[in-house]
This record gives C-alpha cells, structure tokens and sequence, in this order.
C-alpha cells in the first residue's frame, strides 16, 4: 500500500529520518510510536506530500485517498450531521451534477457512482459515527457554533471516518476523547475496510486496534507484527540481542588488539600480527538501538497519613449557576481511596473533581473534609496558566523561597529537569515536559489527595508508564478523570459512574464497562429508530399541509421518472444489440450496470410519489 524508500530529512539541520525504509500491509491497521520530537507527526506531513524529503521517496498507489483530522471543524451555523455530509465532496458533487445533467449516458454514469459509494445510506452512516462519538439526535440537529473546540474536533473527526479514506491517517484521535468515545472507536476502526496509520500514545488502543507497529527510533523506520505490547517485547529481545552481539564483538577486538599490542614488534609474530590488524579494520561495528533514557516522575507522599475519612458530601448539588449538574451526590473518601471516574464528558466528572479539590462551591448539601488535608490538582487548562517566561528552576525557586541553591537545583532535577532543561523557558518546552512540571509543582508538598484531571494528553507511552509506577509509589488517596485504560487500570482500586446527574459506585471492571457502553449505545440508536420515522411522518403530515410546495415537488418528481424511463429506454435500446457484447463487452458492462443503477433510482422516486400522492 504505502511504501517509503531511502527516506531522509532534516529539520533546522537535525535529521529526523536517515535513509530510513518501510513497507506497509495493504488493509492493515499500523501504530507509529517512537518518543515525542522524534518525527512522527512530520512523517505524516511528508505522505501527504505537505513537505519534500531531502533524498528518497513515499509512494501509493494511483489516485489512492488520504484522509486526516482537520485541525477543528469550522463554526459555523451548518448543522453537525449536514458538516459531516459535506466532507464527502464526490458524492455532494455527484448529487449537484444529477440535478443537471442531460446527457444519457453522463447520467447513467452518476447513478452508477452513486449506487457504489452507497451515497444514498449517507445519512445513516453519518449519523452512526457521530452518535459513536458521543452526538445523540438532537445534538446532530445544532449548528457547529454551538460546540466548543474539543467537541468540535469529535466533529472533524466523524468528518473523516465518513469519507473512508483509502489511507486514513490519526495524530492522537483520542486526545479530545472520553473513554466512552476511546471505546466506540476502538471497536469502529477494529472494522475499518482500508489501511489505517495511527499516531497514539495509548497502549490500549494499540493493542485493540492495530495489526501492526511501525516503530521510529534512530532515524529509522522498523516494521513489527502485532500491538504494541508484542512490539515492546520483539523490540526489547532484539535489543537485548544486538548488545550481546555488541559486547561479544567488543571482546574480540580487545583481545585482537591485544595480540597486536604485544607481538607487532617481534620478528616471528609481525606476519600474525599484521593479519590481525587486517582482521580489525576489516570487521563491521554492530550498531546498536540506544536504550532510551528512562523517565521519572516524583510524587511525594504526605508525611503521615490523616485519620480517614478525609472527603465526605451528603445530598450535594452541584453547578454553575444554572439548573444543577449533579444532584445529591453522597460519597465518601478514605486516606488510601484510588477512584477512577467514568462517563461521558460533560457529565460533570470535572465538576465533581473541582468540588472534592475545594475549587467550587456546592450549590446545597455538606461536605466537611479533614482540616489539615492537602489537595494536589491537576488539569490540562493549567497548562496554559504556566508562567511562559519562567524556568523550572525558577518555578521551584518561588515554592522553596528560604532554601538554597543546591536544594533548589536537587529539587528541580527531581521533577525531572536537571541541568541541560533547568534554564529552559516555559514556553520552550514541549507538551510532555510543561504537564511533567506541572504535576511535580502540584504535588509539590506531599499532599493527601491528588487529584488528576486528564494528566496524559501531552506525555508518550513512556511517561505514561512513570505516571503509573509514581502513583504506585505514592502513599495517599487519588482521583483519576482519564480516557486512557491502561492508567486506569493500573492505577485504580475502585470506579465511579457520572451520569445522569448522579455519581455511582460501578460494579465491574473496565472489559465490563466497554461492553456496557457498546451495549448502552446500541440500544440508544435502537430507541431513536422510532423517533426519527415518527419526525419522517410528521414532515410528510407538514408537506400535506401545503399544497403548492407538495404539487410543485410532486411535478419535478414526475418530470425524473419520466427522464428516467427514457433513460433506461435508451439503455435497452443499446443492450438490445446483439454485437454489443461482443464489440465493446467493457462499456456493455458498464452500460449494464448503469441501467441498474437507474432503475434502482427510479423505484426511488416512485416510492417518494407515492408518499407524496397519499
């Protein structure tokens, strides 16, 4: 399908791909992980063509469709099913053309078109992937305008998954995703007819989605078979591999070397010596895949643990002013609780976490937490709150105002900022290095409760895994809003269900959450059948109202069904021929299928009709 030869480019004059090679499966679905800053999101920019590489090629086949997540969907007042329509171009222009076109066969031909790219299922299938996404009926109904900007990008991307690109490209799909949304995807794209490239640093989304690892280190592109969890395993024995033959080879040239060494001025030895040097200039250094550098991430735990329970709310509501978000919310939390909450966004997880982290006041209801209780809280929005021109050793230096600057410097290096980023501005650090300072100045003080609201949008796989192995080692009670199972999974002993304005304890795991939302989904468009057939009706009750619109529809109909007849009469006419098949028996072929197509466009039409004439 897509095949890359001899790949190289730079950027500033850093090389991000060396004569890197890869060919990948048509139809497979393939993970492209590495460390951030390594050039994924470039590769992508490079298979569309966006930038040249300096020497080699991408190639695809001819006329291949390259489908990727628009940056957002535009605010408009465009309905969010009729946004999503639009994105299909060839079938919205083959529908203006239908309504125009006079020439027979150009007709027949659009018909045709429309029939194999199942144009007039549109709608459904529209409506499918952005209830998938978390856009029930009503919702599909508003305009763009009414969304903010992560909803929105839910929007861009159905937009894409509904024009089934040859080749669908996905940069973190999941970033503007609850785990309900991460859950209806995986399972849509474990379905997707063509070849998927994805971009992720969710390893269960890996594992769930895709057939392959594409994996970029050292400037070079290496293909595995399976998830990322085979991947991790293959990459590591082969690791492990490629520095036991290293050392090998190192042992040899020392002894070679010391052969050479001791005998090349000896007479009687020059000869073997000589053939040893030979030897060594000879021999291939293995080159070897450097271990990346292993993060870390400090949480301090407190420094003696609060008699429990340190959260307590009775009948609280909760909101902003207007109708409550969450009614009569009763809960407790213990010193050595870790929850995970689940539900959809918007459904007041937030809301409930602002609440426990004394950033909201309740609306009515009590909550008493322990008076000395120190809460870390952490939320993507933070980020944007960090002083842009400072350093992290300044930042560490306004928590530390009496200590020295060794303490200082020690401290900072523990959040993971030694001395080549310590003087490094805020606003020059990456994603995943601002969301690990700020975690570390959260949590700054030990405290009781950490309180963690979407950490994992900006950190790779990596970090991800020191997250986890930190709030493993931390010694207090926890709260986690996430979309990514894997931290959920490894880092919570208890969940709770926010919906329906309640929070509730859930009884199961997350295998028995995914299959309730699928199950809660299904039945959700199930229930909605009825409802749109009845708005079906209704409209045909509206138009029966007026008169003059329905005659005039009914004229143009009977004006396409009589086009149509002449059409298909043409058609016969043609087949009729009884060289056709053997003169031309491609376009007799073609012609065959076009008369399908115009006869099922005509029962169509007739169907509407008769509606109409009822």
């Amino acid at each position: 399908m897509l095949t890359i030869q001899n790949l190289t480019f730079r950027i500033a004059g850093r090389p991000l791909f060396e004569e890197a090679e890869a060919a990948l499966p048509p139809g497979g679905r393939i993970g492209l992980v590495g460390r951030n800053g390594t050039g994924k999101t470039t590769l992508f920019k490079l298979i569309q063509n966006e930038i040249q590489p300096e020497t080699g090629n991408i190639r695809l086949p001819r006329q291949t469709r390259i489908g990727e997540v628009a940056q957002e969907a535009p605010g408009t007042n465009v309905s969010l099913i009729e946004t999503v329509l639009e994105a299909d171009t060839e079938r919205n222009d083959l529908l203006k053309r239908a309504e125009t076109e006079t020439d027979a066969v150009e007709i027949a031909e659009i018909h045709a078109r429309l029939s194999a790219i199942s144009a007039h299922s549109a709608p459904a299938r529209a409506a499918s992937i952005l209830h998938g996404l978390g856009f029930d009926h009503e919702k599909q109904q508003r305009p763009c305008a009414d969304f903010s900007g992560g909803w929105r990008m839910r929007v861009a991307l159905a937009s894409v998954l509904f024009q089934e690109p040859d080749l669908l490209l996905l940069d973190e799909p999941t970033n503007y995703l609850d785990i309900e949304g991460v859950i209806w995807l995986q399972d849509y794209l474990k379905r997707y007819p063509h070849t998927v490239l994805v971009i992720s640093h969710d390893r269960d989304v890996l594992d769930a989605v895709c057939t392959h690892t594409l994996h970029l280190a050292e400037r070079k592109l290496t293909l595995y078979s399976g998830g990322y969890s085979q991947f991790r395993r293959q990459w590591q024995e082969n690791l492990r591999l490629q520095m036991k033959a290293a050392d090998k080879q190192a042992d040899e040239r020392k002894r070679l070397q010391a052969f050479i060494d001791r005998f090349k001025a000896k007479a009687t030895k020059a000869r073997q010596a000589q053939s040893r040097v030979k030897r060594l200039e000879k021999m291939e250094p293995i080159t070897t895949n450097s271990r990346e550098a292993t993060v870390k991430i400090h949480l301090p735990s407190p420094e003696k643990p609060l008699a429990p329970p340190i959260v307590t709310m009775q009948s609280v509501d909760l909101g902003y002013g207007g109708p409550p978000i969450l009614k009569r919310v009763t809960l407790t939390l213990s010193n050595d609780d870790r929850i995970g909450l689940l539900g959809q966004n918007g459904n007041g997880k937030s809301t409930l976490v602002k609440a426990i982290a004394g950033r909201l006041a309740v609306t009515s209801g009590s909550v008493r937490t322990s008076g000395k209780m120190k809460v870390a809280y952490f939320a993507q929005h933070q980020l944007d709150e960090l002083d842009a021109d400072a350093t992290p050793v300044l930042l560490v230096r306004r928590k530390m105002p009496d200590a020295g600057e060794a303490a200082i410097r020690s401290r900072t290096a523990q959040l993971g900022f030694g001395p080549d980023k310590a003087e490094t501005r805020v606003s020059s650090l990456s994603g995943g290095e601002r969301a690990r300072l700020l975690l570390g100045l959260s949590a700054f003080d030990g405290p009781d409760l950490i309180i963690l609201d979407e950490p994992t949008n900006h950190l790779d796989i990596e970090m991800r895994e020191a997250l986890v192995e930190a709030l493993a080692e931390y010694q207090g009670a926890m709260i986690l809003v996430s979309h990514d199972r894997f931290l959920l999974e490894a880092s919570c002993d208890r969940l709770w269900l926010v919906g329906d304005g309640q929070v509730q304890p859930f009884d199961g795991d997350l295998d028995d959450y995914a299959t309730h939302v699928l199950e809660a989904r299904r039945r959700d468009r199930a229930e909605q059948e009825p409802a749109r057939k009845e708005e079906k009706r209704e409209e045909s009750v509206i138009s029966a109202a007026k008169p003059r619109v329905q005659a005039k529809e009914l004229q143009k109909i009977e004006e396409q069904m009589g086009r149509m007849n002449e059409l298909i009469a043409r058609v016969d006419t043609l087949l009729a021929d009884p060289d056709a098949y053997t003169r031309d028996p491609e376009k007799a072929g073609r012609l065959a299928n076009d008369r399908q197509a115009l006869v099922d466009n005509l029962e169509q039409l007739e169907t509407r009709w008769l509606e109409l004439s009822g």
